[in-house]
């Protein structure tokens, strides 16, 4: 079953090697276990639900709680503390477009305010519910999975807007397709949540991110249904795919969608290559880039990174003989870590991966086989359950993730790393942090940062740190000239700084066409952009 308070399957439990423990003892102090809340408890202090009645609308307590937070730091900290605060007054599971329709018209009448639900895998507050004395009805769209139709001939597909990863991909692979699209969150993350957060998968470098993917679909909302043609092309005035895109359940619920996809690959390998410092793997990754190699991944660790990801491994005997070779080849303790892969046809992956692996040496890159690549590949989903041990042991991890173009790739990540340490610092404590580049493209590279740090045991405190940290770190990437959010959205936690990306006249304009399709704010209120100033 779905953890309640955490990430993935309750049944995965992910060991921590005792060389990983004695690692952030050492850099961030001992950890000690909190306490967490029990479901029950949690559920008892959940107010009755303010909703009339409805034949789709589910109201027990456990059912709200279950569906009313996402996956952020902030999250987990109410539901492991039993604070949940403000819960949603009801959930629902429509089955059917008719029945979204029915549901946007019962809030209408009802005065609800509506948030979709897709996999509940958000980090940025999109689930967030609303104080206030507005009832609340989350919309599920779990049962909207089913594969609807298969286009050979253009290699589209259209599914229910709430199929998970999974599911999408052992549909399609049935028929010897796939999207390929494969987020960190896959195994619980929908195709609808894809669309309009603007996901970007881990082999993008291939299949494109969700916005080259999605080709048109349906869409439910308060004014009536929008219907998205699909074309390979059109300059027919605005893409109407491109409202829909990064939305964020702002103007409507994505009900189908239909995807571009491919045959699934004959051949796909993945590599790793090691440089000896992070600049001759900046400027390698770069010209990997911009040398427009049919490759599907580049995912590329700095020293600290590279570090973290060794020792984690445990295998102290097997790593020590790779570190040992490694310096023989010159990459010693500022060594990085690339990831690459190549997925398609047999001899096109051949020949990427001869250019790929020819390029890397011209900046003195050691590449060491297709070993680390597979466990990196077998492990992929994975690695986010590393979230659960470690807090079990004391310790809280989060994550902050922009894009900007090369000459800035450098800096921004400094600046992010630098702003959280200086943020916890001011309450005396230490944060681990390190970055990879996880995608890239010729212009230029997202920049994902990862912060470890020891949780204090009381909500309040623990909420303070984040807080702290995440204005230091958002402020940074604003400053810095990179994007808000690269892959993740913006719901509630970002919102602050968008401005900065989009200018007053760009959230006027979101904000106008959000109030177009809902003249009364119903759907996902405050998320993305809030209310024009008085």
């Amino acid at each position: 079953m779905k953890r309640w308070n955490g990430w993935g399957d309750d049944a995965v439990e992910l060991d921590l090697p005792a060389e990983a423990m004695q690692f952030l003892q050492q850099r961030l102090g001992a950890g000690v276990a909190p306490v967490d809340a029990t479901l029950e408890q949690a559920c008892a202090g959940i107010p009755a639900s303010r909703l009339p009645p409805h034949r789709l609308v589910d109201t027990t307590a456990e059912i709200r709680l279950r569906n009313s937070l996402g996956q952020s730091l902030p999250d987990w900290l109410k539901l492991r503390s039993g604070q949940v605060g403000t819960v949603t007054d009801g959930v629902a599971f429509p089955e059917s477009g008719e029945q979204v329709r029915e549901l946007l018209d019962y809030a209408r009448d009802c005065g609800v305010a509506i948030i979709p639900l897709g996999g509940g895998t958000s980090v940025v507050g999109h689930l967030t519910v609303p104080e206030g004395q507005q009832p609340v009805l989350t919309v599920n769209l779990s049962r909207l999975c089913q594969l609807i139709n298969l286009d050979r001939e253009a290699q589209l597909a259209t599914f229910g807007a709430g199929v998970l990863g999974p599911d999408l991909e052992a549909q399609l692979r049935a028929h010897g397709y796939t999207l390929g699209h494969f987020p960190q969150s896959f195994e619980y993350s929908t195709l609808g949540g894809w669309v309009v957060t603007r996901s970007s998968g881990q082999q993008s470098l291939r299949y494109g991110r969700i916005e080259q993917l999605f080709a048109g679909g349906t869409v439910e909302t308060p004014r009536g249904t929008l219907q998205i043609a699909t074309f390979p092309a059109s300059a027919a005035g605005t893409d109407l795919r491109e409202m829909v895109l990064g939305s964020e359940g702002r103007l409507g619920i994505l009900t189908e969608a239909t995807v571009r996809v491919s045959p699934l690959p004959q051949r796909e390998e993945f590599h790793a290559v090691f440089f000896p410092t992070w600049e001759q793997a900046h400027d390698a990754v770069r010209a990997l880039a911009q040398a427009k190699l049919p490759l599907s991944m580049l995912r590329l660790a700095n020293p600290i990174e590279t570090l973290t990801t060794l020792t984690m491994a445990g295998h102290v005997r097997l790593i020590g003989l790779l570190e040992t070779y490694l310096g023989w080849r010159g990459c010693n303790e500022q060594k990085c870590l690339l990831m690459l892969g190549a997925s398609g046809q047999s001899d096109t992956v051949a020949h990427a991966l001869r250019g790929a692996l020819r390029i890397a040496r011209g900046y003195k890159g050691v590449a060491i086989g297709q070993a680390m690549g597979n466990k990196w590949k077998a492990n992929r989903f994975r690695n986010v359950y590393l979230r659960n041990a470690l807090w079990q042991k004391g310790y809280a991890i989060d994550t902050v993730e922009t894009a900007c173009d090369w000459s800035r790739v450098t800096p921004m990540m400094h600046a992010l790393e630098n702003a959280a340490t200086h943020a916890l610092a001011q309450s005396g404590e230490k944060v681990h942090t390190y970055t990879h580049l996880s995608h890239i493209y010729a212009q230029g590279a997202s920049v994902y940062t990862t912060f470890a740090f020891r949780l204090a045991g009381d909500y309040a405190q623990d909420l303070a740190r984040w807080r702290s940290l995440k204005a230091a770190v958002s402020q940074a990437i604003v400053a810095h000239g990179g994007t808000i959010s690269h892959q993740h959205g913006v719901g509630l936690d970002h919102a602050p700084y968008l401005e900065a990306e989009k200018g007053r006249l760009g959230i006027s304009a979101m904000r106008s066409l959000f109030r177009h399709f809902d003249p009364d704010g119903m759907l996902n209120p405050g998320k993305l952009v809030g209310p024009a100033a008085p």
